[in-house]
C-alpha cells in the first residue's frame, strides 16, 4: 500500500480518554458492542418520541415488484435512464430531488479521474499464488484519494465473466450513483463500462466493493481516502490498513461455492447475488426468493473444494459464534503473515493508521506490538480522542488511529476473533531487529479493549438533541440451521421499503433475536450511536441485544440497509429505506 508521508498545519492536542475493558454478554450499557438487551427501553439523548412521530411495528411497504434500473454503461447522470417507474409515492434514484441535493454539495471542485477494471487475475499473496476476481490485477485494489468538495469521476470496466458494481462505503453519494444493482442502476454486465460521478462531500476513511452476490469476498475491494482540507491532526506519516479473509482459490474454494454449501436445501438462503439479484450476462436483473435453484446449480457442478464451513468457533466478546466460514488464510494489505508488508517510519515519528476490515465474515482484535494506539476516528468520522491497546472490529468498519513510533521492529496484529487463534501479519519497522514470526501474538491483544459504544462524538460532528420524527424496527432473525437470515422475518426483496421523509430525524432500533451477532450498515447516512455516541455508518449487533441509532433523512432516495457479513446479507438480511415524494 501507498505510504504517505506529511505534516498537518494544525495540530491538536490529544485528549485521552480512558476507556475500560469491554464486558461483552453483560448488561447493555455504552461500552458494550451489544446495545441494550431485546426489549429493554432506548437510552440515549432522542428516548421520546416527538408529538407526530410514526412508528413502524410491521413490515415494509411496496411489496409489489417496482424497482429501479439503469443502463450498463453511462456518461454521468443525465443518461441514466429507468426502464422501470420506482414504487408508487417513492423518489427515484435519478429523480430531480436527487440532482437538487447533489448541487447543493457543491459541484465547483476540481475533477478527479480514475479507471477501474474488474478482471480475472492471478495474486500472490506472499508465497501463494491464487486465480481469483481483482481491480486492476491487485489486491488490495490501487488506492483512491481526493479531497472533500473534489467530484470524482470514475469509470468501471468489466471484464469478468460476470455483471458487477461499485459501492462507495461510507459515502453520501447521489443515490443513482450508489452501486446497488436492482435498485440503483442496473449491473454492469460483462465486455461494458459504467461511470461513477459524485462529489465527494465526506472527509474519512472509505472503501469501495462491489455490491452483486458475495463478489466482496474476492479481491474486490480498494481503500478510498477522501482528505479533509481543514485536517486538525498532526502527524509524520500515514498508514493505510485493508484487514481481509480469504479462501477464493485455495484448494478449489470460492465464495459462491461457499454460499451454496451454507445455503444448500434450505428455503430462503442464497438470494442470489447481493441486493437479492442475480445478473445474468446480458445485464438483465432477476429478482429470486428461494434458493433451490441456485443450491441445485452448485451441487451438479461437483465439488467446490473442502468444506469452508466453521466449525468449534466460540468468542465471548461476539456474544458465542464468531461467524460462518472457516477462511484458511487472513491477509493484510493482500500479504499472508508469512511474508508481511513492512512499514518503515523513523523513531519518535506520528504516524497515522487508516485500519479497514474489508472480510466477508470475520471480525479482528487488532493491535500494534509495544504501542498504545489514540483513535480519532470511526467510519470516517472524528471522536473524542481515546486510548486503547486493542480494538474490536466488524466488518465495514474503519478506525483512524495515531502512534508515536518506538525504536526498533514491532507486530502488527489482526486476530480473527473466535476462529481457532487465526491471525494476519504486517511489520512496523523503525530501526533494527529481527523480523516478528507468522504467529506473533502481541501482549497487547489481551489489554484494554475498545469498541465503538464506548467512544463519543467530537463535539464538531455531534448531533443535535432532538427527538426522532420516525422510529423504524429492524429485528434481526435467522439461524445457521437454516441459514435464512432475514429482517423482521422477511427475506430480502427488491420491491420493499421502509418509507421516511426528507427532514425527518430517524430512529432505527436494531433487535437481534437471532445467536448470531451481525455488523449491521446504513447506505448514504450517517448515524449516532446512543448518548453522544460515535457517527457510524456500521455497527455490531449482538445476540439477544438492541441497538437504536439515530439519522437525519437529508440524501433523497432509495437506500439499503443490510448485515455486512456478505454471506448473511445475500442469503436475505438486508431491506431498503426509500423517500417518499412530497407531491
Amino acid at each position: 500500500m501507498p505510504m504517505h508521508s506529511r505534516r498537518a498545519l494544525l495540530g491538536a492536542g490529544f485528549a485521552a480518554v480512558g476507556s475500560g475493558l469491554l464486558a461483552a454478554c453483560s448488561t447493555g450499557d455504552g461500552g458494550s458492542p451489544a446495545g441494550t438487551d431485546v426489549g429493554t427501553s432506548p437510552h440515549g439523548p432522542h428516548a421520546t418520541h416527538g408529538p407526530h412521530a410514526v412508528h413502524s411495528h410491521h413490515g415494509p411497504e411496496g411489496h409489489h415488484a417496482a424497482h429501479d434500473h439503469r443502463h450498463g454503461h453511462g456518461h454521468g447522470p443525465s443518461h441514466h435512464r429507468s426502464d422501470d417507474d420506482p414504487p408508487s409515492g417513492y423518489l427515484s434514484p435519478d429523480g430531480p430531488e436527487v440532482a437538487e441535493a447533489e448541487r447543493k454539495r457543491g459541484l465547483t471542485g476540481p475533477v478527479r479521474r480514475y479507471h477501474l477494471t474488474a478482471a480475472e487475475a492471478r495474486i500472490d499473496l506472499g508465497g501463494r499464488t491464487v486465480k481469483t476476481w481483482a481491480y486492476d490485477g491487485e489486491l488490495p485494489g490501487k488506492e483512491i484519494r481526493v479531497t472533500a468538495g473534489d467530484r470524482l469521476h470514475l469509470t468501471l470496466n468489466n471484464h469478468l465473466p460476470q455483471s458487477t458494481s461499485v459501492h462507495w462505503h461510507g459515502l453520501h453519494v447521489r443515490n443513482d450513483m450508489d452501486g446497488v444493482p436492482g435498485v440503483t442502476q442496473r449491473a454492469v454486465r460483462p465486455g461494458s463500462s459504467f461511470d461513477y460521478r459524485f462529489v465527494a462531500a465526506e472527509p474519512g476513511t472509505h472503501w469501495i466493493h462491489p455490491h452483486v452476490g458475495v463478489q466482496l469476498d474476492r479481491a474486490l475491494y480498494a481503500p478510498l481516502i477522501v482528505e479533509d482540507p481543514k485536517e486538525p491532526l498532526s502527524y509524520d506519516r500515514e498508514w493505510v490498513v485493508l484487514l481481509d479473509d480469504w479462501l477464493d482459490g485455495i484448494d478449489g474454494s470460492t465464495p459462491d461455492a461457499v454460499l451454496a454449501e451454507l445455503t444448500k436445501g434450505h428455503p430462503h438462503g442464497g438470494m442470489g447475488h447481493m441486493g437479492g439479484m442475480h445478473a445474468d450476462e446480458s445485464g438483465r436483473s432477476h429478482h429470486r426468493h428461494r434458493a433451490h435453484g441456485r443450491g441445485a446449480r452448485f451441487a451438479a457442478s461437483g465439488a467446490h473444494g473442502p468444506s469452508r464451513l466453521l466449525r468449534d468457533g466460540r468468542s465471548r466478546l461476539l456474544g458465542g459464534d464468531p461467524g460462518d466460514v472457516d477462511h484458511p488464510f487472513h491477509l493484510i494489505n493482500g500479504r499472508l503473515a508469512e511474508d508481511p508488508e513492512t512499514f518503515h517510519a523513523r523513531p519518535g515519528d506520528r504516524i497515522r493508521i487508516r485500519i479497514i476490515n474489508a472480510s466477508g465474515d470475520t471480525a479482528y482484535r487488532v493491535a500494534l506490538g509495544g504501542h498504545r494506539m489514540t483513535v480519532t476516528h470511526t467510519d470516517g468520522n472524528p471522536v473524542e480522542h481515546a486510548r486503547t491497546d486493542v480494538l474490536l472490529m466488524g466488518m465495514g468498519e474503519r478506525y483512524d488511529v495515531l502512534v508515536t513510533a518506538k525504536d526498533g521492529v514491532f507486530p502488527f496484529t489482526a486476530l480473527a476473533e473466535g476462529k481457532h487463534r487465526r491471525t494476519a501479519l504486517a511489520v512496523l519497522r523503525t530501526g533494527k531487529g529481527a523480523k516478528p514470526g507468522a504467529s506473533t501474538r502481541p501482549k497487547e491483544l489481551k489489554g484494554r479493549l475498545l469498541t465503538a459504544y464506548q467512544l463519543k462524538a467530537a463535539e464538531s460532528v455531534r448531533a443535535s438533541r432532538r427527538s426522532p420524527d420516525r422510529t423504524i424496527d429492524m429485528t434481526l432473525t435467522g439461524s445457521m440451521e437454516r441459514y435464512d437470515w432475514s429482517i423482521n422475518g422477511r427475506p430480502y426483496t427488491a420491491s420493499e421499503r421502509y418509507p421516511v421523509r426528507q427532514g425527518e430525524r430517524v430512529r432505527i432500533v436494531f433487535r437481534n433475536h437471532s445467536r448470531m451477532w451481525h455488523p449491521m450498515h446504513l447506505h448514504g447516512h450517517t448515524f449516532a450511536l446512543p448518548d453522544d455516541g460515535a457517527l457510524k455508518d456500521s455497527t455490531i449487533v449482538l445476540p439477544g441485544r438492541r441497538v437504536p441509532v439515530d439519522f437525519d433523512a437529508d440524501n433523497p432516495g432509495l437506500w439499503m440497509v443490510h448485515c455486512h457479513n456478505v454471506y448473511h446479507s445475500e442469503s436475505g438480511m438486508m431491506t431498503i429505506l426509500g423517500y417518499r415524494s412530497s407531491r
